[in-house]
């Protein structure tokens, strides 16, 4: 297999939801027109909001934001911070210095409980960022992956999770119908088809792109939003990514909150509708190591928008997979009705 610096340099700094915090260059600016997110009439009306991002897929959705806060022409004055690890976001929100962040679900379910009720989910901004990967076989269904050797990422996380709840729904046993072999690292899964050409994949984006990028005749054989869907119907969905607020913001500015949504939805529908321009972004401001690969892996990343009602049913049932599973993974308890801003 080829190994160019851009898969390296990729597969290094990109962890399941998380990566090395870069640089931002807030001369670069949003796609075409950053300034099209909102008018700020009156910069000295702005609300400040202090808006913690997570590196990889989760911190997407602000890209297009972030660049328009940069050039001044948004509702509220972000100040951006871009993490590479959870424990620096859960401390932000836990002492106050952050207002508003884009997490993991599950994350968000642990600060709820760690602040005894004291952040609440405004929005889901990515579904599934992970995929079952093949080097040539063609399964019909996740069914027939029976005796099959699956190499993953996550033990004792998420993705171990998620790969049982769709291996079970579909009639297997993950213990002893396939081989699941876990690695420490998601930097460990591009050597696997090298050894084991015949095992299936699971992989988180950017790094799934870059598994494909690298080996002709390669696939996606499986999207797990896709396979959760197929067993869940409308009581859930595979929803791994969100923003949240802490309740005292939430309270003291609500106006801010409501802005912010708007703001927040806009950057998203951006990012979908501009892939090229989301993706220079991407570098720029250190959510995705090269564009190359960000313009590549952007339509696999999941973003969405998704809110009050609707948000609360599908999440809380993907929130309720994760506490059966295992309860600390959400925190050791299901998040209350409150958890759910607007629902």
């Amino acid at each position: 297999m080829k190994k160019p610096a851009v898969l390296l340099a990729a597969l290094t700094a990109v962890t399941l939801l998380a990566s090395p915090v870069y640089a931002a260059d807030s001369a670069v600016s949003s796609a075409e027109n950053p300034a099209s997110l909102s008018s700020a009439e009156d910069p000295a009306s702005r609300e400040a909001v202090n808006f913690y991002v997570l590196s990889g897929p989760t911190g997407i959705g602000a890209l297009n934001l972030w660049a328009a806060s940069d050039a001044g022409t948004t509702a509220n004055d972000y100040t951006f911070t871009l993490n590479g690890a959870n424990d620096e976001v859960v401390a932000a929100i836990s002492n106050g210095s952050a207002d508003i962040a884009a997490v993991a679900t599950n994350l968000a379910a642990t600060l709820y409980n760690k602040t005894e009720g004291g952040v609440s989910v405004l929005a889901v901004n990515t579904t599934s960022v992970l995929s079952l990967l093949s080097s040539g076989e063609k399964p019909e269904s996740i069914a027939d992956l029976k005796g099959s050797t699956i190499y993953a990422p996550g033990q004792g996380a998420n993705p171990e999770y998620i790969l049982r709840y769709v291996l079970s729904g579909n009639g297997l046993d993950p213990d002893n119908d396939v081989d699941i072999h876990f690695v420490a690292e998601g930097s460990e899964l591009p050597g696997v088809w090298a050894s084991d050409p015949d095992a299936f994949i699971l992989a988180p984006q950017p790094v799934a792109t870059s598994i494909l990028m690298q080996n002709e005749g390669s696939f996606k054989l499986f999207d797990m939003a896709d396979e959760w869907h197929n067993i869940s119907g409308d009581d859930s969905a595979l929803m791994m990514g969100c923003v949240i607020a802490r309740n005292e913001f939430i309270e003291e500015h609500p106006d801010a909150v409501a802005d912010f949504l708007a703001e927040y939805q806009t950057s998203i529908e951006s990012a979908e509708t501009d892939i090229e321009g989301t993706a220079a972004l991407c570098e720029s401001y250190g959510i995705i190591p090269k564009a190359a690969l960000a313009a590549k892996a952007l339509p696999e990343c999941g973003l969405t928008f998704v809110t009050g009602e609707e948000m609360k049913t599908q999440l809380s049932g993907y929130l309720q997979v994760m506490y059966d599973a295992n309860a600390k993974s959400v925190g050791g308890a299901m998040p209350g009705d409150d958890f759910y801003y607007g629902a």
